[in-house]
């Protein structure tokens, strides 16, 4: 069983890993941002390192993927492949900071490589509006995450929602992150809607 967790910057992806996981006593596999050698300068100059920034995510999602796969164990995936290639770089296309030719050539490549892999089993998307993203990036404190815009924030949460109601690569869990932030109860209201829905593939 393959479980991946979506959402944008700030969503609580890596907080609902860690509690499913330990839930479930299944392994976790967590999205690396300390050893990605792009992502302050991304966050610096967008326009220059976004093509890098897609390519390197790409090929770090595949290997991540394929270690699950090929592992055989349960596992809770934080972030997958199919949203940088599907979300993030439509919005940085949008907003002229990916050029066309350079969309082009990532999207060929994601075809390829998503045609080689099996997507989760289910997929769980946490949304959460613009201020509890905010809220949350300030807390965790992360230097590089200080210039990102609200705009950015918008266009993926935008973007996000679109992607969600179309996907169709399998079994989809929508968590409302608005509505547990906060609360006490927040992590077993979480836990408890992801157990119903695994049972319920069953």
């Amino acid at each position: 069983m393959h479980i991946a967790i979506a959402g944008n910057i700030g969503s609580g992806k890596t907080y609902a890993t860690y509690i499913l996981s330990q839930a479930l006593r299944w392994k976790a596999a967590y999205e690396d941002d300390k050893n990605n050698p792009f992502l302050l300068d991304f966050y610096q100059d967008m326009v220059r390192w976004a093509f890098p920034m897609q390519i390197y995510l790409l090929n770090r999602r595949l290997e991540i993927t394929l270690e699950i796969q090929k592992g055989g164990e349960p596992c809770v995936q934080d972030r997958t492949m199919y949203e940088d290639a599907e979300v993030f770089a439509p919005v940085l296309r949008d907003m002229n900071l990916l050029p066309n030719r350079e969309y082009e050539v990532y999207c060929a490549l994601f075809e390829k490589i998503a045609s080689l892999v099996r997507p989760p089993d289910l997929l769980i998307y946490l949304r959460a509006s613009v201020p509890t993203l905010v809220q949350q990036i300030l807390a965790r404190g992360r230097p590089y995450e200080e210039n990102i815009s609200l705009e950015y924030l918008r266009k993926l949460n935008q973007a996000y929602e679109n992607w969600y109601e179309n996907y169709k690569r399998g079994a989809k869990l929508l968590i409302d992150m608005d509505e547990l932030h906060g609360r006490e109860d927040g992590p077993a209201l979480l836990v408890d809607q992801v157990i119903r829905r695994v049972m319920g593939l069953f």
